[in-house]
Formats: structure tokens, C-alpha cells, sequence
């Protein structure tokens, strides 16, 4: 599969519990689709909001072209995601039903296409963060032991 990662979103694997995951199109300038190509995207604060039957993408920042002049886009306005209505239905009841959020977990190029992977998230807490933080560095601890004796 023809498929270049731009960004991840390493907040939201750090914030969040990914219970799904989707892919979804995005509605882009030309401006902005260029500077996706030249990696001026940041997906930190980003979120995802279903309104009227359509999801939203907010806050994700996209750098102004620099040869765009006054074509240029807004560095933060919202986008429409493209999905299925049969998906965005089922992440809609998800939402309502068991307190979801919908995270932009990575941008990709998909043949010349931008496309958005998010995901159906459940927030961690404080004492789940820090469970994960002691697994990564035993992990980490054993790679090191195990790197050492061969």
C-alpha cells in the first residue's frame, strides 16, 4: 500500500485508550494540501466533532503556504472529514452512549491524497498514565539487559 506517513498525534496515545480506529478523506485548499506535503501539519490539539451527520476536524494546524500569497488558507479552520454515514452513525451512538472522544491519531498521503486516521478514544486516567510510563521503561530495561549479554 502506497502510504507516507506525515504526523502522528503521540499526545493522543498518550491521553487516550484507542478502542477504533478509522480512515477518513479530508476536504483541503491546494494550499493546504501542499503544505501537508512539506510536513507543516500539527495534530497536538486537534479533535474531532460530529455535527449535523458530519464530522469536523478542530484545531489541527496547518502552516500557511509560502509561496501562497494572498490564495493562502487559515492555519486553523475547520475541516469536513469524509466518511461513511454508516460509520459516522455508529461513532455517533458511541459517543453519546458511552462518553467516547474522537481523536486525528496520524495524516498520511494515500496516492497523492491526504487522509486522517482517527480514533474512538477513551481518556486515561493519572494512575493508568503512570502504569503505562513503568511498562515502557521495563520494557525498555529488559531490551537493554538483553541487548547487553549478546
Amino acid at each position: 500500500m502506497d502510504r507516507k506517513i506525515v504526523t502522528t498525534n503521540r499526545k493522543a496515545f498518550h491521553d487516550y485508550n484507542i478502542i477504533e480506529k478509522y480512515v477518513a478523506g479530508i476536504v483541503l485548499t491546494g494550499t493546504e494540501i501542499k503544505s501537508i506535503r512539506k510536513n507543516a501539519i500539527n495534530l497536538k490539539d486537534s479533535f474531532c466533532k460530529i455535527e449535523d451527520n458530519e464530522i469536523f476536524l478542530y484545531n489541527c494546524h496547518i502552516s500557511p503556504y509560502e509561496q501562497g500569497n494572498r490564495h493562502n488558507h487559515k492555519p486553523e479552520r475547520v475541516r469536513k472529514l469524509l466518511l461513511n454515514k454508516k460509520e459516522i452513525l455508529k461513532m455517533q451512538a458511541k459517543v453519546k452512549q458511552d462518553s467516547f472522544t474522537i481523536v486525528p491519531l496520524e495524516v498520511f498521503l494515500s496516492h497523492g491524497f491526504a487522509k486522517v486516521e482517527i480514533g474512538l478514544a477513551k481518556g486515561k486516567k493519572l494512575h493508568d498514565k503512570r502504569d503505562d510510563i513503568a511498562k515502557k521503561d521495563l520494557k525498555r530495561e529488559m531490551d537493554r539487559a538483553a541487548k547487553i549479554r549478546y
